[in-house]
This record gives C-alpha cells, sequence and structure tokens, in this order.
C-alpha cells in the first residue's frame, strides 16, 4: 500500500509540473508584460524543472542498461531533433541547422536524462558525492560555452537528480501530517508574498534559475553569480520538498496524466513553436484576463497532447530499436 500511494504522490506532483512546463513556456513572450504573469515565471522556473529532475532520480534507483538508454532516450533524442529541424526549416521558415550536439528548445533534458543515468553510479561512489555536484553546479556559471551538448544544465541540475536518487519515502513520514500540511502551506504563502513584495529579484533575470547561462551572460560577477546559485539551489530544495508534503497521495482523477507527461513535454514544444514563430498572439498577454486566458489554454494543451494517440506516437519513438 505504501508504495502505491508514493506512485500516486509523484504521479500527482508530474501532473502539476507539467502543467507549469506548458504555462512557463507559454507566458514566456509575455510575462514580462503583466505583474501577475511575472510573478509566476519567477515562481515556475524557481522548481518545476529541479522537481522534475528530482523525480527522474528517484525513480532511476535501478539504473537501466545501455541498450534501454539508447533506446528509451537517444533515439528519441535524434528523431526529435529532426522533427524540431523540419518544423523550424519547412513549416516555420526559421533559419536553422541539424545540430544534433545543441539540442533545440526541450530537447536538452531527454540527453541530459542519459548523462546523469550513465554517470550515477559512478558519482555516487565518491565521498561527499552530492556537495561536489554543487560546487561543480556553482563552477559551471563560471565557464561560457555555451549551448554545446547542454552541458552547463547537465552539470547544475545533477545536484537534484543525485537527490532524488538518495531520496527514501520515509523521510516524509514525520511531516505528512495536518501539521506539516498547514507549516507547508504557510511557508510557501510567505514564500509567495515575498516574492511579490520583493524588489531585488527584479533587477535580476529569471534565467539565473535555467542553468545554462554562464555568470557573465547574467551580466553578474562571480562572486554574485556563486551566491545567487547558492540561494537558487536553496528555494529549489525547500520547494521540492514542501510541494511533496502538500500534494496528495491518493489517486485522483488526473493522476493518469502523471504518466503522459512524456508525450506533453514533446508535443507542445511543437505547439508553442508554431505559436510563437506564426503568430503574434503570445506577445500580445497582457491583461489580467488575457493572463487567465492563456493560462486556460495552456491546461488544454495539456490535456489535448495527453490523449492516447500522443503517447503512442513517443511509446512508439522510444522503441523503435
Amino acid at each position: 500500500m505504501e508504495k502505491m500511494q508514493r506512485e500516486y504522490l509523484f504521479d500527482n506532483y508530474k501532473v502539476l509540473l507539467i502543467v507549469l512546463v506548458v504555462i512557463g513556456h507559454f507566458i514566456e513572450p509575455c510575462y514580462d508584460q503583466n505583474p501577475f504573469l511575472y510573478e509566476l515565471k519567477w515562481g515556475i522556473v524557481a522548481f518545476h524543472m529541479p522537481a522534475f529532475i528530482f523525480i527522474s532520480g528517484y525513480f532511476s534507483k535501478k539504473i537501466p542498461s545501455v541498450k534501454k538508454l539508447v533506446r528509451g532516450l537517444v533515439v528519441p533524442y535524434f528523431v526529435y531533433e529532426v522533427i524540431y529541424y523540419m518544423l523550424y526549416t519547412y513549416v516555420l521558415d526559421k533559419e536553422t541547422e541539424l545540430y544534433f550536439t545543441r539540442p533545440k528548445f526541450t530537447l536538452w533534458y531527454l540527453l541530459a536524462l542519459c548523462v546523469w543515468r550513465l554517470a550515477a553510479p559512478a558519482v555516487r561512489k565518491i565521498p561527499c558525492h552530492l556537495p561536489l555536484s554543487i560546487i561543480a553546479g556553482l563552477a559551471i556559471g563560471l565557464v561560457g560555452i555555451g549551448n554545446f551538448l547542454s552541458i552547463p544544465r547537465i552539470v547544475f541540475f545533477f545536484p537534484f537528480f543525485l537527490a532524488g536518487m538518495e531520496f527514501e519515502n520515509v523521510w516524509l513520514v514525520r511531516f505528512r501530517n495536518r501539521k506539516g500540511y498547514v507549516g507547508a502551506l504557510g511557508i510557501m504563502a510567505c514564500m509567495a508574498a515575498f516574492l511579490f513584495t520583493d524588489r531585488y529579484h527584479r533587477k535580476l533575470s529569471v534565467k539565473i534559475f535555467y542553468g545554462r547561462y554562464s555568470y557573465d551572460e547574467l551580466e553578474l560577477s562571480s562572486m554574485e553569480g556563486i551566491l545567487l546559485r547558492i540561494v537558487c539551489y536553496g528555494i529549489s530544495f525547500l520547494l521540492i520538498y514542501l510541494f511533496m508534503l502538500v500534494l496528495p497521495s491518493d489517486r485522483k482523477s488526473y493522476s493518469y496524466l502523471g504518466e503522459r507527461t512524456m508525450a506533453v513535454y514533446i508535443f507542445h514544444g511543437l505547439i508553442y513553436s508554431c505559436l510563437k514563430h506564426r503568430s503574434r498572439v503570445l506577445g500580445t498577454v497582457e491583461s489580467n484576463a488575457e493572463s487567465i486566458l492563456l493560462i486556460l489554454f495552456c491546461i488544454a494543451v495539456v490535456w489535448v497532447v495527453s490523449r492516447k494517440p500522443f503517447v503512442r506516437v513517443t511509446d512508439k519513438i522510444a522503441h523503435l530499436m
């Protein structure tokens, strides 16, 4: 029973996260035109990908064989790169090249997941591997290597993957009760209130949470960049745990969507690319009413691309070999 509850907890968690992934992308062209969307963007980037990666690590305690990794991640990565290239070139008339070493849009995650799963067994044998991975995540910000093989993101997010592998469900038992629930909600409410009132973060770029950019690219000094990245790590880890305390651990009507996140992750990017490059509608959202409509549209996108036809496509691509 405990195993089933743990699975439903993470299924429900993944549903929340994939909705936030879609919203985070679709508000990208307009979030700085509306105060609510601006703070929502900050809230989303502060933890949605760290949490996704943490959960991926949690379910990667048993590392699959190299053959399964190639079939499930490497082959799909090349297939989707070709699909994105064809979309950009022949549909959107967007100048690009078939850069297999520079992942397009969301595809960096497939490449990163493969690297993490291959590297984790060896890295976990190193004493203090989690603190060392965080130090590496801080150090990579000092180097400007661009998007080559998504190396900056792979290094920056690796601590979350390792933390997920180390995590045990029993660590939730003590705090998954009424007091823990109320306390977690209270802390998140305080963080939200701080976000909407703090002025310092408005001088920064949300890209400090992306892991892709060097401190120099973010116009930060090395010391300022390192200190901010430490804060980012702290906020992300805290939010990951807090949401585990408040999300339901039993089966809900939407829990099944947690098993279909890959289809949503892949196909929402194609829809977003079309809207971004073929329409100006996303860049015109300004009012609160328009913002709400956009969020509802994002939820609708999640529902549509989580239907079985899209899931079958991703499953077939993941089993080409």
